[in-house]
């Protein structure tokens, strides 16, 4: 139930969250209980590419405004500050022709607490992560909270709203353009798979290099995937070495596709609405496989499930059992990766069985159940 002397009617909100793919799809769920709890609201996003793709065609939004952050982010890197004053100015000018009550920063940086501030916003909401200066941009902060998972702290900027977490269901989303309802079927059969069998994604490579599991171990575990089971191994074009180093370590005739950087991320989407399960680390397509309902087998070292994790149901998480796993940096300060080195290719494929075979019976259950009903 809204807190009328928290948000007002008809308020103009304007979401601020440029990227990642993860997070920005861990904030729809956010948007999405935002929408449902103040339906008469005018929801504004701020977000960059490529992970605005994915907003195109959300219903939880009214209007998508797109910023580049990648031209500030590498002037900024190398100190030109003359190119970040002129990409700051492209971003007024984007901010410029709207009014907003409210706005939620739910990335916690310096950059978008600088955008945030631009929006021109009376009322300015931040959240506790990370900061870099972020809060002196903001009017005021979310409660901060023990939880350490990503979506629940960013729940916390609707408490401000008059929204408590106890009010807030999780689900990301990620709606699919029309022009996309075929497709799955005509790029599978244009690529020899059968769409009525079942068929594995594998996602062997990450954003960050120490998230990486070595792709032989991905080749060793997928080599007791029953011949039933087609493997398709998806990815950037930088990312195709390393299938083909998997593919190798799988051995033997058994075949397997690579389809890396031939799709677009929506169209990653389609397809993997269409698969059985996912295989992967902690990256991009984890979380669009959970926002289109496939189940998926991620594999942690440096992260946690705890952190970042899918809340819904229908996902298995192996963990590192490494001493030092989980400590969330960008790079082993071991410098060798050992984290997610530990992972068993053994482990993996145990419960890459067992979930295979669950699937088949709960698929094999529902033919029964519509065979009957007919």
């Amino acid at each position: 139930m809204r807190n009328s002397s928290a948000l007002p009617p008809r308020a103009r909100i304007l979401i601020v969250r440029l990227s990642s793919i993860g997070d920005v799809l861990h904030t729809t769920t956010v948007v999405h209980n935002l929408r449902r709890l103040a339906p008469d609201a005018e929801i504004t996003w701020l977000a960059s590419p490529p992970a605005s793709t994915l907003l195109e065609t959300n219903p939880d939004i009214d209007r998508l405004l797109v910023f580049d952050r990648r031209p500030i982010d590498e002037a900024g890197a190398h100190l030109r500050l003359r190119t970040c004053w002129r990409e700051l100015k492209k971003a007024r000018a984007l901010l410029a022709p709207y009014t907003f009550d409210i706005a939620l920063d739910l990335q916690g940086l310096f950059l978008t607490g600088l955008l945030t501030r631009l929006s021109k916003a009376p009322r300015r909401i931040g959240i506790h992560e990370r900061h870099e200066g972020n809060p002196l941009f903001m009017t005021e902060m979310a409660p901060d909270i023990p939880d350490p998972h990503k979506i629940r702290r960013y729940y916390t900027a609707l408490a401000p709203l008059g929204f408590p977490q106890e009010t807030l269901r999780p689900g990301p989303v990620l709606c699919l353009p029309p022009a996309l309802s075929g497709f799955a079927a005509d790029f599978w059969a244009a690529h020899g798979i059968d769409a009525a069998r079942p068929i594995l994604i594998v996602c062997v490579r990450t954003t960050w290099p120490d998230k990486n599991w070595p792709p032989a171990r991905f080749g060793e575990a997928l080599r007791a995937v029953p011949e039933q089971v087609q493997i398709v191994f998806t990815g950037a074009k930088g990312d195709r070495p390393f299938i083909e180093e998997a593919q190798r370590a799988i051995g033997g005739a058994r075949p397997s596709l690579s389809i890396a950087g031939e799709t677009s991320l929506l169209e990653l989407a389609a397809l993997m609405k269409s698969a059985a399960l996912l295989l992967t680390g902690d990256t991009g397509p984890l979380y669009i496989a959970e926002a289109v309902g496939t189940p998926t087998l991620s594999l942690w070292g440096p992260t946690s499930p705890a952190i970042y994790g899918p809340l819904t149901s229908g996902h298995t998480f192996i963990e590192s059992p490494y001493p030092c796993r989980a400590c969330c940096r960008t790079h082993c300060k071991k410098k060798n990766n050992a984290c997610m080195a530990a992972i068993a290719p053994a482990d993996v494929a145990e419960k890459l069985s067992e979930m295979l075979e669950m699937l088949r019976r709960e698929q094999r259950r529902h033919g029964d159940i519509l065979h009957t009903s007919s």
